[in-house]
């Protein structure tokens, strides 16, 4: 959504760096590419006005003149003055104090308002709630239906007294205000703690949609009244939000269609204009693509800055907890890292949603948006069929993966033997890495982070196999005896005394060098 903007602010803080002083010029050109860019974005223009103006203002300060790097210093400025117009700090649903909270859904026809109502009852669901959609959308053609779908796959209850309207030629029955209180008091007959409802919008702004909505909050007297608007409308964001904050009132902003390619200047002018929260935002079509709306991260990822703390509440959400401990036991057991592992570690990946958004919202991403886009994530489910192509024994011992067991995984899989190739070499890689990782070594290569790359060779004349290696007299005797012991067992055969196998009955795993871990695959065989 904010492709085109962050690029041209990236771009224009780019000519900052390096410079020990700014002039009042810099800062001059500097204010006109960021005023160029915030208006090619269809933000409104008097906050534009107003933004720059604060940023004008501070740049000429102390805070720039006198600092080690005055350009790091404006990027600053701007990060903040960015948090400032998109709203300060994060709001989040104010819940009754006692009874059902309920949440009214405004806004235009198309916005989004049916499927965001599935999605605020799922994100509800999920920290405890007990939510029950109402259905009060009597008039756009299968709206209810649309709800009840959506409450369907979100696992949350919808109350229809009324079907609605199936085609755009049958009129509406039945009374939105009646199906609204009848809503909050099923909620109250079945312990709902929270009621969402979901109302009527059109193509454009009329007195009627005002006063249907307005009767309904009269109503139903709401906690939480949500603005749905759609993030792609552009100019028409602010004289929208307008009317319905004159017309019906609200609490709150909901963004939707984050995930466009349009301007995004709706986010930044809405708040300003109305000085209404932007609350929660939606960046997809599944239920999952729903997240609260946060200030300081959405400017940050304007300006490029990455959004780590979204990224790590989306794990913390999605990963299995009880599999991750279990891998860092693995871990700190230095057992080696097998296919199950890889399999499993990828798995838990998908859980997180698109791997180009989790990407995306790492610093610096907009740098690498081309790779990025180009990124074909197709290839994590090629991945997996490979993996659930092979053998279990294979997949604990991939280096038994010999040319005909590479073409049958291949046959089995659906994909050329190349990608199996591929996805092996590029295994052993991490496999190295981890065990690098796993002894303490730190990664392969990397100055300041243990030993890299090649060990270290064994110095001295002990160093050979088979020598004897205390330098103690009495230790030294007990380790040639033990030495000789050793060799007079092997008898100097291939398999032992008289050629023959060892007694299995006394065979302990523990005497093969083998990686650590691997003996649990050797029992009851």
């Amino acid at each position: 959504m904010f492709t085109s903007l962050s690029d041209r602010l990236t771009a224009t803080f780019r000519s900052l760096k390096g410079k020990g002083r700014l002039t009042e010029a810099d800062i001059d050109a500097t204010a006109r590419e960021i005023r160029r860019a915030l208006l090619d974005a269809d933000v409104a223009v008097p906050v534009v006005r107003q933004f720059i103006a604060r940023i004008k203002e501070r740049a000429l300060g102390e805070e720039v003149s006198q600092a080690l790097n005055p350009g790091q210093q404006v990027v600053k400025i701007v990060n903040e003055e960015l948090v400032e117009i998109l709203g300060g700090e994060t709001r989040r649903i104010q819940h009754a104090k006692t009874g059902t909270t309920v949440i009214m859904l405004v806004g235009l026809q198309g916005a989004g308002k049916t499927t965001l109502a599935g999605k605020l009852a799922r994100l509800l669901k999920s920290q405890g709630h007990t939510p029950l959609l109402v259905a009060c959308d009597l008039q756009r053609p299968n709206a209810v239906k649309q709800l009840q779908v959506g409450g369907e796959r979100a696992g949350v209850p919808v109350f229809a007294p009324h079907p609605g309207v199936s085609s755009e030629f049958e009129a509406a029955t039945g009374d939105p205000v009646e199906v609204a209180q009848a809503g909050i008091r099923e909620a109250n007959t079945k312990y709902h703690d929270v009621v969402i409802i979901d109302t009527a919008g059109r193509l454009g702004v009329d007195h009627e949609l005002m006063q249907q909505a307005a009767d309904i909050r009269a109503a139903v007297q709401p906690d939480e009244v949500l603005f749905v608007i759609d993030a792609m409308i552009g100019q028409d964001a602010v004289a929208t939000a307008q009317a319905f904050n004159e017309g019906v009132g609200f609490t709150g902003v909901v963004l939707t269609k984050l995930d466009g390619d349009a301007r995004g200047g709706a986010a930044l002018s809405v708040r300003h204009v109305t000085g209404k929260p932007i609350m929660f935002a939606s960046t997809g079509e599944g239920l999952k693509d729903f997240e609260v709306f946060h200030p300081d991260r959405m400017a940050s990822r304007i300006l490029d800055m990455g959004d780590v703390l979204s990224l790590i509440e989306q794990a913390e959400q999605s990963w299995d907890r009880a599999d991750a401990e279990k891998m860092a036991r693995k871990f700190a057991d230095q057992e080696d890292f097998t296919l199950d592992d890889f399999l499993q570690q990828m798995q838990q990946l998908k859980k997180m949603g698109s791997l180009k958004k989790m990407l995306m919202m790492m610093p610096g991403a907009q740098g690498m948006r081309q790779q990025l886009e180009q990124f074909d994530e197709s290839s994590i489910g090629r991945v997996e069929a490979i993996i659930h192509s092979m053998t279990p024994h294979e997949r604990v011992a991939p280096k038994i993966i010999n040319g005909s067991r590479r073409a049958r995984i291949a046959r089995g899989s659906g994909v050329q033997v190349t990608e199996v190739n591929q996805l092996l070499e590029r295994f052993a890689e991490a496999q190295k890495m981890m065990k690098k990782l796993a002894a303490g070594g730190g990664m392969p290569g990397m100055p300041g982070m243990g030993h890299g790359g090649t060990p270290r060779k064994a110095k001295g004349k002990n160093a050979k196999k088979g020598k004897v290696k205390s330098g103690n007299p009495a230790k030294a005797a007990a380790e040639r005896q033990a030495l000789e012991e050793r060799r007079s067992r092997a008898g100097g055969g291939v398999f032992g005394p008289g050629g023959g196998l060892p007694d299995m009955a006394d065979f302990d795993p523990s005497q093969l060098d083998l990686p650590a871990g691997f003996e649990k695959y050797l029992k009851d065989r």
